[in-house]
């Protein structure tokens, strides 16, 4: 066991935040917090750091335990580039690295017992060097880099002139590069596109330590973790399993709960019944008994009622106008900033009642093209056309147009005066705004439930197309769900844009992925999409040609272009394979001659001229491996 924590709780004021917290985390675990926004995750962090003090409960930390810790949106500064700053984590490497040049230099002048010592001296520092990775760490640093989605280019990059979502990329690399004992991660997926986030996967699911993870991203939790530790009400349950096992498992839990409680309030009333029938005897003996059974009710061990859950209305939304069966027409669009192309000969299709995903790395041009469908953005070539009684409604997170003033009924009133309050109610209802809480001020209500009025006032108006950029962002998980199921029962047309792959397969009936090439479609949600890839990696190593001819992704038309796409790319992919075969042998051969080249420096005792020889020969061994793993990386 690596961390445990019992009882922990804490309040700001006369605000109780967390009250009975108890968990432990073993070594190698990787487990997940969740809770709606607001539960106390982010202050359970602060208190495992000792950024803030628990007001009761104890934490435990195993002896000489490294801890790293990643905050959302956590920033970085300095005067370093990138690389400098991925760099100054391997100080003792490089440190070492400069020790082992300088002894060699030395023992150039040294003989005798004095070289014979300084040998030996650095023998030991070189096994220092190899057992923390001093031949692979700039192979190491540069993977990291790349999986967080930072270009070779960008290495020389200064940290002065990163975007605030850069930074955070830079630390959390830096923070995976440090490998420390138990990883603190909150919302580590922020910033990262879906590329970058199963790396991540990848990466943390091999890790050799403990990771503690806060995410709202539930495919991102499926895939890593085997706890789940829910904070609800201030209390804390644990849970075995991924997300999906949590959220069935919960089910279960809440139902039986549910039935025991109604068992003991049956019996608690029961009791009651008989306690008040016997002090009606009012009889010494009867009145004793009644007395009896009130001492044993004091002492019953009462169970607790499961938090009730908001009901979800399962409302099918129409809108107002029916479009056309062809919605949205693009063709041969492309755009360039500053002369560099950002995507080119981008062709799609959009019906009537689809639900589409726009997927692809950062900077592919997702945004771009959907303000080339609104109009706020023109296009270099191609054109976009539009169907018949076609109504957009647009939505971005960040740019919420709500007066903090109203509330939320007004807010929906005032945009829309010709609805009754009954059909105001109803479109509310299905994103959980029932009762008095449409009545809630605006100011008053969290992120996710912002997003939630502002998404049923696109539904609410003539819009029969919505065009949603990244919807899941800051909402919380039952939030997310919400939003899924009104999509699921919206009769309308959706586009939008996401990294969020548990919302895509729940959501989606079809993906386009962008690239700057062009897009490529898949006739169905993320698991069809990861399935189709899979399909084509296969069939990469089982076909693929010698020569292939290199094509751009373009929209699947007919069967024969998708089957000359599908060669094409296998062979690619067969060719690559067999070259990183190759370099891979060679780095072992490498690595193997390096191991004899110490061997040999150290058996050689007094004879200058081969310990010179051999060092000369080593040079040229460490010059090739770096230029093998720098061609390694780039393969990959």
């Amino acid at each position: 066991m690596i961390l445990s924590l019992k009882q922990i709780q804490k309040s700001y004021g006369i605000d109780t935040i967390l009250e009975n917290i108890s968990f432990h985390i073993e070594e190698r675990e990787k487990a997940a917090i969740v809770g709606v926004n607001g539960a106390g995750k982010t202050t359970l962090f602060r208190i495992l750091t000792g950024e803030t003090s628990a007001d009761g409960g104890q934490v435990y930390l195993k002896k000489e335990t490294s801890v790293g810790y990643m905050a959302q949106n956590q920033q970085i500064e300095g005067n370093r580039t990138i690389y400098e700053e991925m760099l100054s984590v391997f100080e003792d490497i490089l440190t070492a690295e400069s020790q082992l040049r300088e002894m060699e230099n030395e023992m150039g002048r040294l003989s005798g017992q004095a070289l014979s010592d300084k040998m030996e001296e650095y023998a030991a520092l070189q096994h220092f060097f190899e057992q923390n990775d001093g031949y692979g760490y700039k192979s190491h640093m540069k993977g990291v880099l790349k999986g967080l989605g930072f270009s070779e280019e960008e290495f020389d990059k200064p940290l002065s002139q990163l975007s605030g979502g850069q930074k955070t990329r830079v630390y959390l690399g830096r923070l995976l590069l440090s490998r420390p004992d138990l990883l603190l991660l909150d919302e580590p997926t922020n910033h990262l596109d879906i590329a970058s986030i199963q790396w991540l996967e990848d990466f943390l699911k091999t890790y050799a330590g403990s990771v503690l993870i806060i995410s709202h991203d539930r495919y991102f939790l499926d895939r890593i973790v085997t706890k789940v530790i829910e904070i609800e009400n201030r209390k804390s349950t644990v849970y075995n399993g991924n997300y999906t096992n949590y959220m069935s498992q919960k089910a279960v839990n809440r139902e039986v709960q549910q039935k025991a409680y109604d068992m003991q309030q049956r019996e608690i009333r029961r009791q009651e019944e008989v306690i008040r029938t016997l002090k009606a005897f009012n009889r010494e003996k009867s009145i004793k008994r009644a007395e009896s059974r009130e001492k044993a009710l004091e002492k019953m061990e009462r169970i607790d009622r499961p938090d009730a859950l908001p009901d979800q209305m399962r409302l099918t939304l129409t809108p107002q106008i029916t479009s056309g069966s062809n919605v949205l027409h693009a063709e041969a669009l492309s755009k360039s900033y500053g002369g560099q192309t950002i995507f080119r000969h981008v062709n799609f299709d959009v019906k009537r009642g689809e639900k589409v995903a726009i997927i692809g790395p950062n900077g592919v041009g997702k945004s771009t093209l959907f303000k080339m469908v609104l109009g706020e953005v023109s296009n270099d070539t191609g054109m976009i056309r539009f169907g018949t009684n076609v109504h957009v409604g647009y939505y971005d997170q960040e740019q919420q147009k709500l007066d903090e003033r109203k509330t939320i009924f007004d807010e929906i009133s005032d945009t829309y005066p010709n609805l009754t309050a009954g059909q105001i109610r109803n479109v509310l209802a299905a994103f959980v705004f029932t009762g008095d809480d449409v009545f809630k001020p605006i100011s008053a209500l969290s992120g996710g439930e912002k997003g939630r009025v502002s998404l049923a006032k696109i539904m609410l108006s003539k819009a029969n197309l919505l065009m949603l950029d990244e919807p899941t962002n800051h909402l919380d998980m039952f939030s997310k769900e919400i939003l899924e199921d009104a999509l699921n029962r919206y009769e309308g047309t959706v586009v939008y844009i996401s990294h969020d792959r548990y919302f895509i397969n729940k959501t989606a009936e079809k993906i386009l992925e962008l690239s700057p090439d062009g897009v490529t479609q898949y006739a169905g949600n993320y698991d069809y999409y990861l399935e189709k890839k899979a399909e084509q990696e296969r069939k990469a190593l089982e076909q693929a040609k010698d020569n292939p001819v290199p094509t751009a992704p373009q929209t699947i038309s007919d069967t024969k272009s998708d089957w000359l796409k599908q060669k094409e790319q296998q062979a690619a992919e067969r060719k690559l394979a067999a070259k990183i075969a190759r370099v891979e042998k060679a780095i072992e051969e490498a690595e193997a001659a390096m191991a004899k080249a110490d061997e040999d420096m150290a058996a050689v005792g007094t004879d200058y001229a081969k310990a010179q020889e051999i060092y000369e020969e080593k040079q040229k061994i460490e010059a090739q491996l770096e230029t093998l793993y720098e061609e390694w990386e780039s393969l990959q």
